[in-house]
């Protein structure tokens, strides 16, 4: 389907399920976006799960978000339960304009939701000349090192900057060995995962996409990646306000009450220490890596955000692939 048509059907989804006409502009246009940079897990597959927690009153689609100004660098903003998308879009704008003014901006969010590819807000950053962290929690699904209760969420860290090319440097991972989206779109489609990325309810490991949803997802480096999941958790949740250790509730399966998701940016000048030599030092460092001696297969070392810009521009003028069962979502959602 062509972009464009996509776009305002989702659109026109998101306000017959109530949200105003920009916060559906905003929404559909970070669902379109993901289909169009490869990852449909947090695309079209979550459009469903948005609408069903908008119909159960656990998204609010009319929020009154309040932004608390703590210094010309730091906003605190309470976002009423919005739509993720809607939060985040407001909070990075925030941090965009307080860095541009003072050289960094810091905003947290509380009483937020899902917000998509955590890539897509640093990318805002980076195309205003700026650098991003970004941080936010997520559902239950990785256990603590040395428990075997899942707990923390795949929380992502995603960091951007500019690299001196039209291609950003943009590294958005999950602290996971795959992402819960991925293991989700599995489920639906009735495919396996990967093996050694997560364990069934018993412990035990599977390629099994529906056991792995009942049971653990295994963290990345181990105890390293337990204590990264960790840190975002503290970031993103305690220090924000939102829940955390394990209370942010599965937004396919926990209708109990709203998800309270919360999400940090730092956003900065790059050249606040260095001034205008920024561009020249990134440059140089990029190419030093990319000149080193290659293993064999490897025909170029890329750097974070080289591969995701690739599928964009490739997908950018070619019709959007949509699975049958998200057809028949988008015909149900829309009638």
């Amino acid at each position: 389907m062509n972009k464009n048509k996509l776009n305002k059907i989702v659109r026109n989804i998101f306000i017959k399920h109530g949200l105003k006409t920009n916060h559906a502009k905003i929404s559909s246009n970070y669902i379109v976006q993901a289909e169009l940079v490869g990852a449909p897990s947090h695309g079209l597959a979550r459009l469903k799960m948005y609408c069903n927690r908008i119909k159960k009153k656990l998204i609010n689609p009319q929020p009154k978000i309040k932004i608390k100004h703590i210094s010309k660098s730091i906003s605190y903003i309470d976002a009423n339960n919005a739509i993720g998308f809607v939060a985040a879009d407001i909070g990075i704008k925030k941090a965009i304009d307080s860095a541009k003014k003072t050289g960094i901006g810091l905003v947290g969010i509380k009483n937020s939701g899902h917000y998509g590819l955590s890539s897509f807000y640093a990318e805002q950053a980076v195309k205003n000349k700026l650098t991003a962290l970004c941080f936010t929690n997520a559902p239950p699904a990785i256990a603590p090192h040395g428990a075997k209760k899942s707990l923390f969420g795949t929380n992502p860290i995603c960091f951007g900057t500019p690299s001196g090319s039209k291609i950003p440097f943009i590294l958005d991972t999950s602290v996971s060995m795959i992402n819960r989206g991925k293991i989700r779109v599995a489920a639906r489609q009735g495919s396996s995962i990967p093996e050694n990325v997560a364990l069934d309810k018993f412990g035990k490991p599977t390629t099994n996409a529906k056991k792995a949803l009942e049971g653990v997802q295994l963290p990345i480096a181990s105890f390293r990646g337990s204590g990264l999941a960790w840190m975002v958790d503290i970031l993103s949740g305690v220090i924000t306000g939102g829940n955390h250790a394990g209370k942010v509730k599965d937004p396919f399966d926990d209708f109990s009450g709203p998800q309270n998701i919360g999400h940090l940016f730092i956003v900065m000048k790059p050249n606040i220490f260095v001034g205008n030599s920024y561009n020249k030092r990134i440059k140089k460092n990029i190419r030093t890596v990319k000149k080193l001696p290659k293993i064999k297969g490897i025909k170029e070392i890329l750097f974070p955000g080289q591969s995701k810009y690739k599928r964009y521009i490739n997908n950018l003028n070619k019709d959007i692939s949509i699975p049958k069962n998200i057809l028949r979502d988008l015909k149900e959602l829309a009638s």
